[in-house]
């Protein structure tokens, strides 16, 4: 039997190392920092939280382009919230790298943004159309535009292929809707927003109390909401109507943050925070856990998990949870069982060796069971915020890694 060559074992080992070895997500804030041609573009992305959405999709183009074209984009006075529709319209739901635009099937290819994902745009206006012209050139024009395409490709400016390209395009996309004057935070309708994203019963308990001002008054300044989600409200309700009147406002205030905390600052800083309803004595804080990329709320009564991301532009910020927060200011915290004694040599009588097996009285709280929290865990820093592009260890590559080699030095004995 002829054995492999070292060659051909060689290359085994490599090939399968890259498929299997955990890899480091790509981070456009890192592409384009590069690039200083690109640094408004960049700029903008990080301020309008762009980056941290791009870096979490697969299969997508970012068109990009060059200062000159932001300053284009600048002298129209758009605000903040307007500039992030119009460089979502920038970012293509596909893979679009430098040799499929000059192989476009047809000739003319019609890719989803970003902005439409949105659900701000209306009909074709969130789409991009990319067409094949003469000379080997590649034009992009927005899907209900009239005309010869406004913009065109340059280059390349990175690409991991079928995952991440971009690209420089040589002006800004013409759009009128994502244009359009987009409401700022204070101008929004917090209850509304919350109730069309699962949290409807939160958002009418909020309307009937006082607290409900408190949250308007601090949108402006930062502010970052944790609504329940109606699954968890609906069981709460009873509970709720016992409280005082101070306690229900306090209740409600505990689910507001007065800062802005974006999703991917929750997952990489883990710690006390205080809410609206702390006052002085009144602590009414509670601490942010993060085992992966699930965020956990821990009060002394309950461990709330971030289900959903409704709103995170700054600085306004709404995420849904899957329990109540309770605070120990308002109930009681469940007791902990102690751990169960050693086993004795001696009998026990009876009596003894029953009361010894008594499970532990029921905490005399209206808070969740324990057995309707997750356990207390450590946390886990190992996964930090995507726009640090932090690698992300994976066990299961490591392993079939250390098999592969393993593989590969039998087939040489």
């Amino acid at each position: 039997m002829q054995l492999p060559s070292l060659a051909t074992v060689a290359a085994v080992v490599v090939s399968l190392t890259i498929l299997f070895c955990a890899t480091e997500a790509h981070n456009i804030t890192r592409i384009l920092a590069k690039h200083p041609q690109f640094s408004t573009f960049n700029h903008y992305l990080t301020t309008t939280h762009l980056a941290a959405e791009i870096n979490r999709r697969q299969t997508i183009t970012v068109c990009v382009v060059d200062n000159a074209g932001m300053s284009d984009l600048l002298s129209k006075h758009l605000s903040i919230y307007t500039i992030k529709n119009v460089l979502s319209f920038h970012v293509l739901l596909d893979y679009f790298g430098a040799k499929k635009l000059h192989q476009i099937t047809n000739g003319t290819a019609l890719a989803a943004t970003m902005f439409q994902a949105t659900g701000s745009a209306s009909g074709s206006s969130g789409f991009v159309n990319i067409t094949n012209l003469k000379g080997g050139k590649v034009g992009f024009s927005p899907a209900d535009y009239d005309g010869a395409p406004p913009a065109k490709f340059v280059k390349s400016i990175d690409e991991i292929a079928y995952n991440i390209s971009v690209i420089q395009i040589s002006t800004i996309l013409p759009s009128s809707e994502a244009e359009a004057p987009t409401p700022g935070p204070s101008q929004m309708n917090l209850t509304a927003l919350m109730s069309v994203h699962g949290c409807k019963i939160f958002a009418e308990t909020l309307l009937a109390n006082p607290a409900e001002k408190t949250f308007e008054d601090n949108v402006d300044g930062g502010l970052t909401i944790f609504c329940p989600d109606d699954d968890a409200m609906k069981n709460f309700l009873p509970k709720f109507k016992n409280l005082t009147a101070d306690g229900k406002q306090s209740l409600l205030e505990y689910h507001g943050v007065p800062i802005y905390q974006s999703i991917s600052s929750l997952k990489s800083n883990n710690g006390d925070m205080n809410t609206l309803a702390t006052d002085g004595a009144n602590k009414y804080n509670f601490v942010v856990q993060n085992d992966g990329e699930d965020v956990t709320l821990k009060t002394k009564i309950v461990t709330a998990k971030i289900t959903e991301t409704l709103v995170d532009e700054q600085p306004l910020a709404i995420f849904s949870l899957d329990k109540v927060l309770l605070p120990k200011e308002l109930f009681k915290a469940a007791l902990t069982p102690a751990p169960a004694p050693a086993p004795e040599a001696d009998a026990e009588s009876p009596k003894h060796s029953k009361d010894k097996h008594k499970s532990p009285p029921a905490p005399d709280s209206p808070a969740n069971s324990p057995a309707d929290s997750p356990a207390d865990g450590p946390s886990d820093d190992s996964t930090a915020d995507e726009d640090n592009g932090a690698v992300r260890y994976n066990g299961g590559a490591s392993l079939a890694v250390v098999f592969s080699i393993w593989f590969a030095i039998k087939l040489l004995i």
